[in-house]
């Protein structure tokens, strides 16, 4: 059913709970795992805050992931991106045919003005195929 799952990592708490949940699709049928970080490019407010906007950092992110899923016995291949995350995550899924998607949530998207900003919003409305959002 999920033969290529996509899981878009960075350094949130979300990410880290929805590997659970990665683990489990993963071993329940058999998938191939990708995972994607992406290097955003920072914006003047962010510049010092957003630890994404490292390469070495993202590198460093994905060797941990790939360390933690092999502890389940899940190999996992790593894909590293520049740009926009919504759009790269939705590119990525579409270049490698995922049929699913799977995301941590950090809860952005609660009100009317953050709904529209939201990464994982906008990755849900540009999607090629099911994006499974982990609260």
């Amino acid at each position: 059913m999920f033969k290529i799952v996509l899981f878009p990592i960075d350094y949130s708490r979300e990410a880290r709970e929805a590997a659970e949940v990665v683990v489990d699709i993963v071993q329940k049928y058999g998938s191939r795992l990708v995972l994607l970080s992406v290097v955003e490019q920072p914006t003047t407010e962010a510049q010092n805050e957003d630890a994404m906007s490292s390469p070495e950092t993202v590198a460093q992110l994905l060797e941990n992931a790939k360390a933690l899923f092999l502890q389940h016995g899940i190999s996992a291949e790593a894909i590293e991106r520049e740009g926009k995350a919504a759009f790269t995550i939705c590119d990525v899924a579409d270049e490698i045919q995922a049929n699913l998607i799977v995301m941590g949530c950090r809860g952005l998207g609660l009100t009317e003005e953050g709904s529209h900003d939201s990464v994982t919003n906008r990755v849900i409305n540009l999607s090629p195929c099911p994006v499974l959002i982990v609260p």
